[in-house]
């Protein structure tokens, strides 16, 4: 019987706990690790732009400064790929500035090569949006997008040429526009979080109702197996009310439905519940099985239960009190026969409101993955063949 393990669900193993969330914090590590290769990727072109316009006076300085910037980009990059908090940030504006700075020993400004310095500060104010808050990284923005322009514009690049300073005060805008690209994708990737929690509860929903209508079914079957079915035979007067053999099947049926609180064992003999079931239909059975086939406790118990439910048809229906039981297979298949030569029946006529072929016996079975099959015809008997094979890995 299916028995809801309410701690799993207070554990958060069907809530989906672990779903929530997972999306934005993918995007968090993406966002440092995508900023920490774009700028080891640009940084061979903003080098090379700054040599390749250094006159030869000013090619050793600048130089300098361009090696600055590779060591510092490098271990910038394996903070973000490694590293959290904003400290690093802040060092990061001041390398930039002091980068910036250089322009007044290697007359920059003079020689129009500012530009690596443009190029260095802008993709460094654009990523930086992509893993500091909204706060931390609009400060880092204005405070390297700002010095640098004031230093420029201290070392007269404005009377030089005014789109010297232009150019960079574009870090500035380019850097909210990568903020405001960020905080779409974040709130995105926030409502990919809710959607797949609520998908995660929805299907833990669906669990614990498939969970509760199948111990409701079991627990139905197992009421129509046992106690329901004894007492009809009385009712109807197939069996006497003082039956010697009454009182013990009454004590045998309230057992059955007794409700379980221990855990099932994880595997039982199908031959010993077969043997149990027996003795408990009132017939003479030819019982022809294996010493022992060990098997998964659920599948062993749905078996040896649609078995009964077959036999407890023949001691109803059948019109004979003997019947036939052979069992053939393995742990990994099997065949279970239960056989009679009463008075049979057309399967087709049967209703489809009856129980017993329907859920004690066809339902059983179908739920593990096994087939049950009924040959009869008038006058002719009844085979009821049970056969279950184990789901390969």
């Amino acid at each position: 019987m299916v028995k809801l393990r309410h701690g799993e669900i207070a554990s958060g193993r069907l809530r989906g706990d672990g779903v929530a969330g997972e999306a934005a914090r993918l995007l968090v590590r993406f966002g440092r690790r995508y900023a920490a290769a774009v700028r080891l990727a640009t940084l061979v072109p903003i080098c090379a732009i700054a040599l390749f316009r250094a006159p030869p006076e000013h090619l050793t300085a600048t130089a300098v400064a361009a090696g600055v910037a590779a060591a510092w980009t490098c271990g910038y990059a394996w903070w973000l790929r490694a590293g959290q908090g904003t400290a690093p940030v802040a060092l990061d504006v001041v390398v930039l500035l002091g980068l910036c700075a250089s322009i007044f020993w290697t007359d920059a400004v003079e020689d129009r090569n500012t530009g690596w310095l443009r190029l260095l500060i802008t993709f460094a104010c654009v990523t930086c949006q992509w893993h500091t808050s909204p706060l931390a990284g609009g400060v880092a923005a204005v405070a390297a997008g700002g010095g640098a322009v004031a230093l420029l514009t201290a070392a007269g690049a404005v009377q030089a040429d005014s789109t010297l300073v232009t150019g960079v005060m574009w870090a500035i805008p380019a850097a909210a526009l990568s903020r405001a690209a960020w905080v779409l994708v974040h709130r995105a990737a926030q409502r990919a979080d809710r959607m797949a929690a609520e998908a995660a509860r929805a299907h833990a929903e669906s669990l614990v109702a498939a969970a509760v209508r199948a111990e409701e079914r079991e627990l139905a079957n197992a009421l129509h197996d046992t106690a329901a079915t004894t007492l009809l035979m009385v009712g109807i007067g197939q069996v006497r009310s003082d039956a010697d053999w009454l009182a013990p099947q009454a004590r045998r049926d309230l057992d059955r439905l007794r409700s379980d609180d221990g855990r099932a064992p994880r595997h039982a003999d199908l031959v010993d519940l077969l043997r149990a079931d027996l003795d408990a239909v009132q017939l003479t059975v030819e019982f022809d099985a294996p010493a022992r086939l060990r098997l998964p406790f659920e599948v062993a118990r749905a078996i040896a239960d649609a078995a009964r439910e077959s036999l407890t048809n023949v001691r109803r229906h059948a019109g004979t009190t003997r019947a036939t039981v052979r069992l053939r297979g393995d742990a990994r298949s099997l065949r279970l026969d239960i056989a009679d030569q009463g008075r049979g029946f057309s399967p087709e006529d049967v209703s489809a409101t009856r129980r017993g072929l329907r859920e004690s016996v066809r339902g059983r079975m179908s739920r593990l993955g096994g087939t049950a099959t009924i040959t009869s015809a008038e006058g002719q008997g009844t085979l009821v063949r049970l056969e279950w094979s184990a789901a390969d890995d």
